[in-house]
């Protein structure tokens, strides 16, 4: 009798828990607009580790994304192409301050940068960022204010332009309003102005990641666009964090961890690679090393002294940007 009533007392505790007390298994990972296919891999091979697991995804402007989080979206996990977004929920309390020491390379698992694609046998001979500034050049990419894929943009040809001038920053602000000037359509997505440039058919040349110019030509052919990798470009970090106020209200944490610790692994690596994504792991870089031409990449740290000086002078209310575009 004893037996039974151990066990009875058992199954009246284990109905008697709250549902929370379990695990979940489903995630949800917000990301950037143009992340779309990479992640849709990801989440797949994912789950094949992980039966009964489900991966959600959401897309769009990651200032935008961060903005739904901090008004009630319950992402779980953040892969976002800029640090200041992240640095947003930071400040909102959404994610700890330490974010970065979580994963490796200040937790981005890969990176890319703003490169170029052009309609077939590059008609207008767009080569370099200068190029960008001609009068018969139009140039295609999103509202920085909206997406850091633009953002990353904007701030590669700022790159350029003081190489370029001798850090003249008459000219760099002319320079730059001068592309923008060029820009029939800001977009406020990195995917809705490739719908401009591809299905639209308006621009010469459509200014955005590196792995996006890759996935174009590889969806439609080379013999509609073709890449044009500049001679310098911005290193475009892709970071990756756990929405800490999410994951401890919901019991994810651990689960959150596993995939994005996935990202990081030969699989996520090799999977990244194959959509156009460069790598840090050295097996993998290696494997896909002729498919990725050479380039000379810099640094927000180098360039701008890091990302909070790059907020305040470019992207604050009153800042840079916004100068340029109230000169427009």
């Amino acid at each position: 009798m004893n037996r039974f009533l151990i066990l009875g007392t058992a199954l009246a505790a284990l109905f008697a828990a709250p549902a929370f007390a379990q695990s979940p298994t489903t995630l949800l990972n917000a990301s950037y607009d143009v992340a779309r296919e990479v992640f849709a891999a990801e989440n797949e091979a994912f789950i094949k580790q992980h039966p009964g697991v489900t991966v959600d995804q959401s897309h769009a402007g990651t200032s935008k994304q961060a903005r739904a989080i901090v008004e009630g979206l319950e992402a779980d996990v953040v892969t976002f192409n800029q640090v200041t977004d992240i640095s947003f929920l930071v400040k909102q309390g959404f994610v700890t301050d330490d974010w970065q020491q979580d994963f490796a390379n200040s937790a981005s698992p890969f990176y890319s940068f703003p490169s170029f694609l052009v309609r077939a046998g590059n008609p207008k001979n767009i080569k370099n960022w200068d190029d960008l500034a001609r009068d018969d050049v139009k140039v295609v990419f999103p509202n920085p204010k909206t997406s850091g894929n633009a953002r990353y943009t904007y701030l590669a040809a700022v790159a350029f332009a003081k190489e370029a001038f001798g850090g003249d920053e008459e000219k760099i602000e002319a320079f730059i309003t001068k592309i923008f000037d060029n820009v029939p359509v800001f977009d406020t997505g990195g995917r809705a102005a490739t719908t401009t440039f591809v299905e639209r058919e308006i621009g010469d040349v459509i200014v955005t990641f590196e792995a996006e110019t890759r996935s174009i030509a590889k969806q439609y052919g080379t013999d509609k666009f073709e890449s044009v990798v500049p001679s310098v470009s911005l290193l475009a970090e892709f970071p990756v964090a756990i929405v800490d106020k999410v994951v401890d209200k919901r019991g994810s944490r651990d689960l959150a961890k596993s995939y994005l610790d996935f990202l990081y692994t030969e699989q996520g690596q090799r999977i990244a690679a194959e959509f156009g994504h460069r790598v840090h792991n050295e097996k993998i870089s290696t494997e896909f090393k002729d498919e990725f031409p050479e380039i000379r990449l810099v640094t927000v740290e180098d360039v701008f002294g890091g990302w909070p000086k790059v907020q305040e002078e470019h992207f604050a209310s009153g800042a840079a940007l916004d100068k340029i575009y109230g000169s427009r």
